[in-house]
């Protein structure tokens, strides 16, 4: 079975409830999202935009009176 078609689809091919496959398919999901390894990002990482204060686009004073 292949993992990108819907309950309605699965419950057809499988002639099931729908109700039932979307029982058996939320299942199955959350044991793979509890499984699924912590992410550890090490060495470099690059971007390539960031937003670092947002609102006082020219306005500069109002990003000196707050200290920042």
């Amino acid at each position: 079975m292949v993992l990108n078609v819907s309950n309605n689809q699965v419950a057809k091919g499988l002639d099931l409830n729908t109700s039932d496959v979307h029982y058996m398919t939320s299942t199955l999901r959350s044991g793979v999202v509890e499984r699924k390894p912590e992410i550890t990002l090490e060495g470099d990482v690059e971007f390539d935009e960031v937003y670092i204060v947002a609102g006082h686009k020219s306005h500069p004073e109002a990003i000196k009176k707050t200290g920042a």
